[in-house]
């Protein structure tokens, strides 16, 4: 785990905590039929979690806040991040469980399609935000995803925004969103299906990421990110535009988290003072660290296994015509 590792830069994520159920099988069932499984497995999960471990085994002072319920679930969240050296705001709602999700992997891809239930983490409200908004203040950048309430997310993007901090926006799962949450995200981290579906453009290949990326600028978003799986990951802003391969670490046997990883690491590496590219590159090997292994969080790798990976040879980034 990562307690003995020096801190370096504080990261704040709010987000969600789920509980991972995770089945592996030959193909998803179809309805109403019922198919053998190859393997089980429970452990942590939650994009705003998964992202909390990320950064903190990546080397980042990390707070993370959401709301989990009196049970056995919330128990295993504050095991996990009192493990992984994560100081957690985490507000405690009897009567309602602690979230779960669902997650089928395809033996033969590593493929995944995920059912989430957030539990007491969906009743996160904006005043949640508030109730940290000194630990916001000292952070160097802020993440939220779109697991819990749009108000919740949008208000610590506000706050951030007030205090100077660097907003990084992890719009998953897609929503439709008003124009002016935009101009209060530094980054923005969609994969090719968010991307579609905030900007109305099939995305078939960096190019299409990129006509998808001016969409979103021209909305206010200082520079978008889209996160391309196997074809790595585009950086497109006003002034630059560098599509970063995807690491390939070895066989792929897991891809849920991987755009977590992605966006942990990606975070991790701004806090401690690290470029846009550079924080791009350790957030794509990072990712490509986790798809080699099984879970979510338990997948992230370490700081020393990613600057391993960084320091072999590898295709350098391409700028893009």
């Amino acid at each position: 785990m990562s307690t003995s590792l020096q801190r370096n830069g504080r990261v704040v994520i709010l987000g969600i905590y789920v509980t991972d159920l995770t089945f592996r099988a030959g193909r998803m069932p179809l309805i109403g039929e019922t198919i053998a499984g190859t393997a089980f497995a429970m452990g942590p999960g939650g994009k705003g979690s998964n992202q909390a471990v990320a950064a903190a085994r990546a080397g980042a002072e990390v707070v993370f806040c959401t709301r989990i319920g009196n049970d056995a679930f919330g128990e295993i969240a504050r095991a996990t991040w009192a493990a992984e050296g994560i100081t957690a705001r985490a507000s405690v709602v009897e009567g309602v469980s602690t979230g779960a999700a669902h997650i089928f992997v395809d033996d033969n891809t590593g493929m995944n399609a995920i059912i989430v239930a957030s539990g007491a983490a969906g009743t996160m409200e904006a005043a949640d935000v508030d109730a940290i908004e000194a630990d916001i203040a000292a952070a160097r950048v802020f993440v939220t995803q779109l697991e819990q309430p749009l108000a919740a997310a949008r208000r610590g993007l506000e706050v951030a925004r007030r205090h100077g901090v660097i907003t990084v926006f992890n719009p998953a799962p897609a929503l439709p969103l008003d124009d002016d949450i935009f101009p209060l995200c530094d980054y923005i981290t969609p994969n090719e299906t968010e991307a579609t579906a905030l900007t109305g453009v099939p995305i078939a290949n960096a190019d299409d990421a990129r006509r998808a990326a001016d969409v979103l600028l021209a909305k206010g978003v200082g520079a978008v990110i889209v996160t391309l799986g196997e074809g790595g990951a585009l950086l497109h802003s006003a002034s630059q535009s560098i599509l970063v391969p995807a690491y390939h670490c070895g066989r792929v046997v897991e891809t849920a988290g991987a755009g977590d990883g992605f966006t942990g690491g990606f975070a991790a590496a701004l806090a401690r003072g690290d470029d846009a590219v550079s924080a791009l590159r350790f957030g794509c090997a990072l990712a490509g660290i986790s798809v080699t292994r099984p879970g979510t969080a338990p997948s992230m790798p370490m700081l020393d296994e990613v600057n391993r990976v960084l320091n072999q040879p590898a295709e350098a980034a391409s700028p893009l015509s």
